[in-house]
Parts: C-alpha cells; sequence; structure tokens
C-alpha cells in the first residue's frame, strides 16, 4: 500500500524540527514540575510548572509515534518485523543510560533526591510503578520508563499478530477498542480504590493505582501508534490532515487548556482524583498532544518549517537530561549555599544548567558510545541481509 510521505526531514541529519521543538517542550515541562514539587520555583511560574507533570504524557505520545511508524515502516518494506533488531535498538538506546543513573542513585546517597529509594529488583524489572510505594520516591520518575518498557515489549508482538491475521484494516476499532478498554479499567479501579475514600487518602490512592501503573496510562503512546498508522496507511487521509497544521495546533492547545481545567491545573489538585479526570482526563490529555504532533509533522505549520538548534541540542538530550536532572537539582540544593550565597530565582537558574550540564555528560560517556555501536550492527545487519 502507498505510503504516505512523512514530510521533508533536514537533509544534513535527517530530523524532524517539529518533533525536536516537542521533544524540549516536554523535558522543559517536567524540568520545571520536579523542581517546583521539591523546591519550589518563582510565583511567575507556578501555573505553567504545575501542569508540567504533563510532559511525560507528550513523551507517550512521541514515543508511540515514532516506535509504531518505526515498525511499520519496516512492515510495509519486508512484510515482517525483525524482533531480535527491534529489542537490540531499544536495549542499546534505553538500558546504557538507565542502569548508569541506577549505579548512582545506588551508590550515593548525595544523589538520592527523595525518601527512600524502592528496591533495587523493581528498578530491575521496570515495576517500580505497580504497587509503588509512595514514601519511597527516589528515582519516581522512573515510572515513565516502566510504561515504555512494556510497551516496546508488546507492540511488535500485537503488530506482528494483526498482520498474520490480517485484520490491519480494523486497526481504528482496535485502537478506540483500546482506548476504551482504558477508560473501563480506569473506572473498576477508581470505584473499588479510590471512590470509597477521602483528602489526602484518596489522592494518593489514585496517584498509586490510576497515575503510575502501566496499564492505566497507555493512552499517549496508543495516540502515537494511531498517528503512525494513519501516515503508513492511509496516505489520502493524512494528506489531508497535514495541509491543515494550524486547525491542528490551535485545537491541541485549546484541549490543552480542558485538560489542565479538568485536571485541576495540578497532579497534587483534589480533581486529579474525581471521576470525570479518571475517565476522560488522559485520553483527552493524550489526543491534545496528538493534534500537536500532527501539527509538528505538517508541512503548512510553522512548527514543522521552523529550525531552532536549541530544541534541536534539548531533544538529543531529553532521556539523559531526564534520568538525572533530580539528582543534580537535590546536590545542588542541598550543598550549594556551602560555597556562594544565591537568590532562590538564581539557584534555579543555576540548577537547570546543572541538569543540562549532566544530562550532555551522561550522553557523551554513555549513551552515545551504545547509540554509535547501534549503528554499527544495524548497518552489518542491513549488510547482511542484502548479501543474502
Amino acid at each position: 500500500m502507498e505510503r504516505a510521505d512523512l514530510t521533508v526531514r533536514d537533509t544534513a541529519s535527517g530530523r524532524l524540527h517539529g518533533l525536536d521543538h516537542l521533544r524540549a517542550l516536554a523535558i522543559i515541562l517536567v524540568l520545571f514540575f520536579h523542581y517546583k514539587v521539591y523546591y519550589g520555583l518563582p510565583a511567575w511560574l507556578d501555573g505553567f510548572s504545575a501542569f508540567g507533570w504533563s510532559g511525560v504524557d507528550l513523551f507517550f505520545v512521541l514515543s508511540g509515534f515514532l516506535i509504531g511508524d518505526k515498525l511499520l515502516r519496516e512492515i510495509g518494506r519486508t512484510g515482517r518485523i525483525s524482533f531480535k533488531g527491534f529489542y537490540l535498538n531499544r536495549g542499546l538506546r534505553i538500558f546504557p543510560a538507565y542502569f548508569a543513573a541506577l549505579a548512582l542513585y545506588f551508590s550515593f546517597a548525595e544523589v538520592q533526591e527523595g525518601r527512600a529509594l524502592q528496591p533495587l529488583w523493581k528498578f530491575l524489572t521496570f515495576t517500580q510503578n505497580i504497587s509503588i510505594d509512595l514514601y519511597a520516591n527516589t528515582f519516581s520518575h522512573a515510572w515513565s520508563l516502566s510504561v515504555e518498557e512494556y510497551f516496546y515489549l508488546t507492540l511488535p508482538a500485537l503488530l506482528y499478530f494483526l498482520f498474520f491475521t490480517r485484520i490491519q484494516n480494523k486497526a481504528l476499532y482496535i485502537v478506540l477498542g483500546l482506548l476504551g478498554l482504558g477508560i473501563l479499567l480506569r473506572y473498576a479501579i477508581w470505584v473499588e480504590f479510590v471512590d470509597p475514600l477521602q483528602g489526602t487518602m484518596r489522592l494518593r490512592a489514585a496517584l498509586k493505582h490510576i497515575y503510575y501503573p502501566t496499564y492505566t496510562r497507555l493512552d499517549g503512546l496508543i495516540v502515537g501508534v494511531a498517528i503512525a498508522a494513519i501516515l503508513n496507511y492511509q496516505p489520502r487521509l493524512w494528506r489531508w490532515i497535514t495541509k491543515r497544521g494550524y486547525f491542528f495546533l490551535l485545537a491541541g492547545l485549546g484541549l490543552l487548556v480542558a485538560s489542565y481545567v479538568l485536571f485541576g491545573g495540578n497532579v497534587l489538585s483534589p480533581a486529579f482524583s474525581s471521576l470525570a479526570t479518571t475517565l476522560i482526563g488522559f485520553p483527552l490529555l493524550s489526543i491534545a498532544y496528538g493534534c500537536l504532533v500532527v501539527a509538528a509533522l505538517s508541512p503548512s505549520c510553522f512548527l514543522h518549517r521552523f529550525q531552532f538548534g536549541p530544541s534541536a541540542a534539548l531533544a538529543t538530550l531529553a532521556y539523559a537530561i531526564y534520568l538525572v536532572h533530580k539528582m543534580t537539582n537535590h546536590w545542588l540544593n542541598k550543598n550549594l549555599g556551602n560555597f556562594v550565597t544565591l537568590e532562590k530565582e538564581q539557584l534555579f537558574v543555576v540548577c537547570l544548567v546543572a541538569a543540562v550540564a549532566g544530562g550532555l555528560l551522561l550522553h557523551l560517556a554513555v549513551e552515545k558510545p551504545f547509540l554509535m555501536l547501534r549503528d554499527r550492527l544495524t548497518r552489518r545487519s542491513s549488510n547482511g541481509n542484502a548479501r543474502h
């Protein structure tokens, strides 16, 4: 089947600039939110930073699209999925930097930003977000990596099944069914674990049983895969959509405002544990960010055409920054005052710079060498397949 053009990439780097902007936005949202939660921010940033937790949902939509597009292109090109190649690719992309950060957390108490660490085996098995211990909040942001890891584990098999059984033309119904299943599951959990409680206990139950677990947080990844499916298998629809980039940009921003209101603007708001939020909050937020992804892929929208070096740099370092930013924040807030006296706003800026510097160091020392190894193995595998 004809595949729609994915818009023009930068000829030198192969980058999609619009997605760089969104990835940069996602890591900025996360940085601001975590800094606010642990150390407080200047008052003028409160409104923006309070919704920063949703940056993770933007990462989910981006991951769903990029991984879904990669696998669907492979199916379209070869008629199959190389499970070995996919898992090797993902493993070399995710594990080295993650395990390096994990080693730092378990080796040096000085960088542990929270009250305690969960058991090591939960981090090694990516299950720390299941029945999560809300008290043991050191390296708690690794919960989102658990969601993505199990997505990476299952998506290739699911796509293989769809194409093996030749029901891929029912993909729209499958996507809607998965979103609906997520809503039903969250409703059942809300009735059992959240609704009977009040006050702080109710909010903690919503966080533990609805916000963090992998099986309740797949909406963004599903929306991302749906966008990839339209690109690869509905070329006429994709061209129609991408001619209306500004419409999807405005729709995404409007839905983000609606999501902000629905969630009460903050993950710690009482509205976060409401039935309305439980049922439609996460799908609405994912669709909002999905609209922004579509706008960023649309040649008709400035997000796609505009090139901005800092966005590309932050996008490249986003994963490494995500891993280390809380440990750099913690060390500086605890120790920098012994050497220099800074105003609150000045310390905040220093911590942002340090988070980027820490991410750069992790990227250069660990992440980049393994990415280069991945690329060499990928080329070798491609050459071997070509000879055969």
